[in-house]
């Protein structure tokens, strides 16, 4: 990190952008759960509920289609899974809002509650994000094996700590140098325990070894930076609007000294690069025990994967929270018009 020492990049050259055609650019194919077409409506529903949304929030709710998400993401999984995952991932674009506003110790406040909320029958809380945790956890618990269990704890505990440097950061007006945000990004996209909830949502039981092997964990890692690194790209134009700096588009600017254009190429070159990386880290799948069990749930675990990767691209384009209404004319033209605004980012 770097002190800050604010200075003006200018956007009147910039006002119009083209990013990436990643979505051509993705070689698996996008298949749609057909298995509960109202899980999306019944778990925005949930959320509302649950988490006492404003009539704002209901609108923004609707409006993001979580449900589109999971059913784009979560393909094969059965109704009852289908829906804990829906819920899931609505609960986690909440916290993700909910942590915009939050300073380290709001943020580790938050994670008390949430992780003491799963982890601890005797927890006892009134938040609502207690309360939504607790249902959440109850559901994965019943079918999730140990190890996804694990995992998905862990992984999620590692999200609220990793907002919470983001905090810091933000609050200190700093800019991370880029292997320093790539670190953090990885675990602040909240992917890993969406990675746990495919072992959930497939009924799988990958023995702990063969999660940790070398082309296992890159498979999780690169697909984590597609889907995080491409999201930076989508998510610019609202994180430029508000001053956001948690964005890798931001780093390059800062970090290489290229324009703001250059930049979203370069990020974009980024991400074509990490889903060759997954095919070469699919390519060096060894077999673990000689097409069993474990062979054949690793498949499903790296379909999961795929899914996620090309479904998390097609959904930002059909959720309002990134284009509004705009996302389907973006998807055919890829160019973006940013506000008329300066963006303020940290340089040395």
């Amino acid at each position: 990190m770097h002190p800050s020492s604010s200075s003006n990049i200018p956007q009147e050259k910039a006002k119009l952008v083209v990013i990436p055609d990643l979505v051509a650019d993705c070689p698996f194919v996008l298949h749609l759960n057909i298995n509960d077409k109202k899980a999306g409506a019944q778990s925005d529903s949930w959320l509302s509920t649950h988490g006492n949304l404003s009539a704002k929030k209901q609108t923004a709710l609707r409006g993001l289609r979580c449900g589109l998400l999971t059913e784009m993401t979560y393909p094969d999984a059965w109704a009852p899974q289908l829906r804990t995952c829906c819920d899931f991932l609505s609960f986690l674009f909440h916290l993700d809002d909910l942590s915009d506003g939050m300073d380290r110790r709001g943020t580790l406040s938050t994670r008390e509650v949430v992780i003491g909320s799963i982890c601890d029958p005797t927890f006892e809380t009134d938040a609502p994000v207690g309360r939504m945790a607790k249902d959440i956890w109850r559901r994965i618990a019943v079918s999730a094996s140990e190890g996804t269990k694990v995992r998905f704890i862990d992984t999620f505990d590692r999200f609220f700590r990793a907002v919470a440097q983001q905090a810091v950061a933000r609050h200190a007006e700093m800019v991370l140098d880029l292997d320093a945000y790539i670190a953090l990004r990885r675990d602040t996209s909240g992917c890993k325990p969406c990675w746990a909830l495919i072992e959930y949502a497939n009924g799988l039981n990958i023995p702990d070894h063969v999660m940790a092997h070398e082309a296992v964990d890159t498979l999780g890692e690169a697909a984590n930076d597609l889907v995080s690194w491409s999201n930076d790209i989508f998510s610019f134009k609202v994180e430029h609007a508000r001053g956001d700096t948690h964005n890798m588009i931001v780093i390059a600017m800062r970090t290489m000294g290229l324009s703001l254009q250059d930049s979203i190429d370069y990020v974009g070159e980024l991400c074509t690069a990490s889903i060759e990386r997954f095919l070469e880290a699919k390519r060096r799948l060894p077999s673990f025990d000689q097409g069993g069990r474990v062979d054949h749930d690793v498949a499903l675990y790296t379909r999961g994967l795929e899914d996620w990767i090309v479904g998390s691209l097609h959904w930002s384009f059909e959720s309002t929270r990134y284009f509004g209404a705009e996302g389907r004319g973006i998807k055919k033209t890829r160019v973006v018009e940013l506000a008329r605004t300066s963006m303020r980012v940290q340089l040395e």
